[in-house]
């Protein structure tokens, strides 16, 4: 049973820097493509951003690329979200997510396997 713990959140002022990780553990870690979602008070979570089991490509929302950056550690059974330039709109809970086997570039909340219980990051202006 796949298990992911996220670590790493915490209070920011805004356009300060955090990086967010995520260990894997209880199959195969290189058999999974890797997801970040968010969720902030009163809204939905949303897909943040992805990487492929072999680290080759990564994807991101919108509102993030260009601030954000996702990697992936197979040695280590490590995901990792690196985050700069933050600001008030992204206080939110961050939650690692993984899919088994998928090669594609489409990441939704119903299509992911196994989420962690999250880490709260609050920027603060």
């Amino acid at each position: 049973q796949v298990q992911l713990v996220e670590t790493g959140g915490g209070l920011v002022q805004v356009g300060g820097s955090l990086r967010l990780s995520c260990a894997f553990s209880g199959d195969t870690f290189s058999n999974y493509a890797m997801a970040w979602f968010r969720q902030a008070p009163g809204k939905e979570r949303e897909f943040v951003a992805a990487i492929s089991w072999s680290g080759y490509s990564s994807y991101y929302a919108d509102s993030v690329k260009g601030r954000f950056t996702i990697s992936r550690d197979n040695a280590k059974n490590m995901v990792y979200l690196q985050m700069n330039s933050l600001k008030p709109e992204d206080t939110a809970g961050y939650y690692c997510a993984s899919r088994k086997y998928y090669s594609g570039g489409v990441f939704y909340e119903g299509a992911m396997d196994s989420w962690g219980k999250g880490t709260l990051v609050t920027v603060s202006s």
